[in-house]
């Protein structure tokens, strides 16, 4: 997407045409590469030569732009393709029109794909408005005429929403490194797009609208990616389109598409806005690299009112107002009005004129407390808001900390923005709209920082995974989906979620029989495979007291169940004892298939109206305690967790464990399609699942257990001993809870060996750093610890490229453990499992001095390539073909 050439088929200058326009953008952008126009009649267009065929060019492009009708572009893919071309940005739409046309059109998008195949040739669109780069001069697109350059990327779906972006920078003096509009997705989707602008040096941050994702996987792993090292601000539209199909539990009808894309967009650490409006806002602080010291804000004002208003938005936003420092206000006594506000927002009155406003924020931005200003300005017949906004971005105060405008009002206020637009400041003409741009920054933080934290080690579940697959088998060899009551108890038991003691009745005497039995009060159920729902047709009695008691209420909901639902089948009765837990809160667990995102998970406000109370919070499995505490404190029953005047606060971590147990659960039994636990009771006592229900149905045939997952699960299955030599050692991926250990064993290196590991000195392995090499992507990144016992002796890791043609390893060994042989054994077994995913060849960059490495990688079939002059390490390159 950097082009040294580009071809334009389909060029015109017949007026009102997207040819003329997009060729007449591309002539005029100040490309500096070779422009080559085709058009079947030949001629010449815009004083320039028109070849007639793709095969009439003197040079293949590197980029070509399709323009033609859809009946000519599948050849014009496999021209291209042969003259060596490796991106086409198909422009034009499909050929299908009328009731048949999302078949006709899905048809045409694959025998683009067919034609393309055999090249490698990669597609942008169909159905697009093209793409731009502006650093390049290169706009071969319909859209704006003219971009600046600048630092972030807009990547949209809607070619309409991403010109409106282009020409809204333009106005606004926003630049863009891309434009891309993604159109239909037949090939490049938005994955591909992220794991380029990832590697991108231009690119600084990205805008994004989103109306569907097609590989999940694949956008997960690359979203996660960028957005470790640059924000990522996502508009998700169509938020509220109706489900697609009925589902069978409580999760699948609450885990609606708009909450299961939050949940994902927010596991990948991307910013969501809600608006078209929150999209540009967030363009003008990024464009203008806004980056607070902190996250407290300071507001400078001309006008109480508005100030107060900025506040209250702030605080509505999730902000934090800073706090001056007593010397902060001592200094602007002596400088300001009398009059002025002494306090955080900073009014300084109506009369402020440029160089009160220049001494203001000089003052705040040497306060180390603030960490971004909030100039703010309201036009007044006594002072110029041009002058102010003059002074603003002549303070001393503005290089030290980051300024953001706001200057509110029409025409005096517009020059005034301008002035500060010129000198790189965003400026905003409402404080609702500055106060967003603010919190888009502070919340890509925040995220960051919660993607970091690390997870408490925790005791090694035990779990029956083969009594569960059995359960599941036999329900589905007695073509049943839904689990009874009983099995769905049993299958949460075996995974070490407490549940309530249950026995099964075959009739009301024997119901009565059980309930004298485990000892009164107790609850009756009704147990039947073709009934969802109990309460429903008034299968559930609770409280019953007397063996009489029960006796009444098996013959009631059976009446009950002849008149509602005559058809269902009685399978017999559920007897359990009730649980006297006055103070418990009732919750639901749930999870659920997305059709896009795989399983998803979701934790509650529990019992009959879950679905009318609708408090939920989703997230994308696997679950760690941290990342179970994060969605449960997304919740509004989440507050009565905590507890209220003589309540305690409910064991949440006993509820984080049982998130974490399902969460397990679904990625070890790929049959389980829904589940629920509702209620799911919890107080100061822990939890207990009342009841709960599984729906199940046979998996993909051939499918991997973890491959309908959007991020992988932990491998479990790569976890092996090792008997070397000797020793019996153990080797096992990476888990996120590893951080302490990593960084004890970091510490236990010589100087020399981190040296020779991290290519400089480190004292110590920080957390970022060790949260970054603990936490990966177990689809595209791997790392094997070597462990004997409990101490880690070695790390091999290695980094797959997005289309797994190369990856890169990485090894550590012990200091003291060297010489032993684990660094091959680390090296070999990284090496098997590359050829295992499929890559290609496995490179590594190793430091000259670094005899050791170089001696054990030559002796495992490596080859040395000459690095450039100058570079202080050696490139060692293996292909994995011949690998036995």
């Amino acid at each position: 997407m950097s082009p040294r050439s580009v071809v334009m088929i389909g060029a015109t200058e017949r007026p009102g045409s997207v040819g003329a326009a997009v060729t007449r953008n591309v002539l005029a952008g100040g490309f500096q590469g070779q422009i080559h126009l085709v058009n079947r009649k030949g001629g010449t267009i815009a004083g320039r030569t028109a070849f007639r065929r793709v095969s009439d060019l003197p040079e293949p492009a590197d980029l070509a732009v399709i323009m033609t009708p859809a009946a000519t572009i599948p050849g014009l893919i496999v021209a291209l393709g042969e003259a060596g071309t490796r991106v086409a940005v198909v422009i034009s739409a499909g050929p299908g029109n009328g009731p048949d046309a999302a078949s006709v059109n899905a048809l045409w998008r694959q025998r683009l794909l067919r034609a393309a195949q055999p090249y490698l040739l990669r597609i942008v669109g169909p159905n697009c408005i093209g793409y731009a780069a502006p650093g390049l001069g290169l706009n071969a697109s319909f859209g704006p005429t003219r971009f600046k350059a600048g630092r972030i990327a807009a990547v949209a779906q809607s070619g309409a929403v991403l010109a409106g972006l282009a020409d809204w920078g333009v106005a606004q003096g926003i630049g863009f490194s891309h434009l891309i509009s993604m159109g239909d997705m037949a090939d490049v989707d938005f994955g591909d797009v992220l794991d380029m602008l990832a590697r991108d040096s231009d690119t600084r941050a990205v805008l994004m609208y989103v109306e569907g994702i097609t590989q999940a996987r694949k956008f997960m792993s690359a979203a996660r990616g960028v957005a470790r090292i640059k924000p990522v601000i996502v508009l998700k539209g169509g938020r509220h389109a109706a489900a697609a199909q009925a589902t069978a539990s409580h999760t699948g009808s609450m885990a609606g598409s708009a909450a299961v894309y939050d949940a994902a967009f927010a596991r990948a650490g991307l910013v969501r806005v809600l608006g078209l409006g929150e999209l540009f806002d967030a363009a003008e602080t990024l464009g203008h690299s806004i980056a607070p010291r902190t996250e407290r804000l300071a507001i400078l004002t001309n006008g109480g009112g508005v100030g107060i208003i900025a506040t209250d938005l702030l605080i509505d936003e999730g902000g934090e107002l800073a706090t001056l420092l007593p010397a902060t206000i001592a200094r602007l006594d002596k400088q300001m009005s009398q009059r002025w506000s002494r306090a955080n927002p900073v009014d300084i009155v109506g009369d402020a004129d440029g160089p009160r406003y220049a001494v203001a924020l000089d003052g705040l931005a040497d306060d180390r407390g603030v960490g971004a200003v909030l100039a703010m300005n309201v036009p007044t017949s006594l002072t110029s808001s041009v002058e102010a906004a003059r002074a603003i971005t002549g303070a001393a105060g503005r290089k030290v900390v980051p300024v953001i405008g706001c200057w509110i009002g029409g025409r005096e206020a517009q020059a005034g923005r301008d002035v500060l637009h010129d000198a790189g400041i965003p400026a905003y003409d409402t404080p609702l709209r500055a106060v967003r741009g603010f919190m888009h920054i502070v919340e890509y933080r925040r995220g960051q920082r919660a993607l970091q934290r690390t997870p408490p080690s925790v005791p090694e579940l035990r779990s029956d995974t083969a009594l569960v697959r059995s359960i599941v088998q036999g329900a589905l060899a007695e073509k049943r989906k839904v689990l009874t009551e009983p099995e769905a108890k049993r299958v949460l038991a075996a995974y070490g979620i407490p549940v309530v003691p249950t026995e099964i009745a075959r009739d009301a005497g024997e119901a009565a029989a059980i309930a004298v039995r485990i000892g009164f009060p107790v609850a009756v159920k009704l147990l039947s495979r073709d009934i969802t729902h109990k309460s429903d047709v008034g299968g559930v009695s609770l409280d019953l007291v007397s063996e009489q008691a029960v006796l009444d209420a098996v013959r009631e909901m059976t009446g009950k169940v002849l008149v509602l639902a005559n058809k269902a089948r009685i399978d017999g009765f559920v007897v359990q004892p009730m649980i006297r837990r006055p103070h418990a809160v009732e919750l639901i667990l749930g999870a659920a298939e997305d059709p896009v995102f795989g399983p998803i998970l979701l934790v509650g406000h529990g019992g009959v109206a879950a679905e009318v109370i609708d408090d939920k919070a989703l997230a994308l499995p696997p679950l760690d305690p941290v990342l179970a505490e994060d969605a449960l404190s997304r919740t509004r029953v989440d507050r009565l967790l905590r507890g209220f005047r003589d309540r305690a606060p409910a064991d949440r971590e006993a509820v984080g464990a049982a998130m974490v147990r399902l969460s397990q659960l679904i990625a070890d039994v790929g049959e389980i399609a829904e589940l629920d636990i509702n209620p799911l009771l919890a107080d100061a006592d822990g939890v207990i699942a009342l009841d709960a229900r599984i729906v199940v149905n046979h998996p993909k045939k051939g499918q991997e257990r973890a491959a309908r997952f959007a991020i992988r699960p932990y491998p479990v299955e790569l976890e092996a001993e090792i008997q070397h030599g000797e020793e019996k050692l153990r080797i096992r991926p990476i888990r996120p809870d590893d951080e302490p250990t990593l960084q004890a064993f970091t510490r236990r290196l010589t100087p020399e060996d981190v040296r020779m590991r991290f290519f400089g000195p480190m004292r110590e392995l920080s957390h970022e750093l060790a949260a970054r090499l603990t936490q990966i992507d177990y689809d595209r990144e791997m790392a094997f610890v070597l462990l004997d016992g409990d101490e880690m002796v070695g790390v091999g890791r290695l980094v797959a490229d997005p289309d797994f043609q190369q990856a890169e390893f990485a090894l550590t060994v012990a200091s003291d453990r060297q010489g032993r042989g684990y660094g091959e054994l680390l090296l070999r077994h990284v090496l098997h499992y590359g050829k295992s995913r499929g890559v290609k060849r496995v490179v590594g960059h190793v430091l000259r001095e670094n005899r050791k490495m170089l001696d054990l990688a030559k002796q495992v079939g490596f080859r040395r390539e000459s690095g450039r002059s100058g570079e202080p390490d050696i490139r060692v390159m293996k292909s994995l073909s011949s690998l036995d």
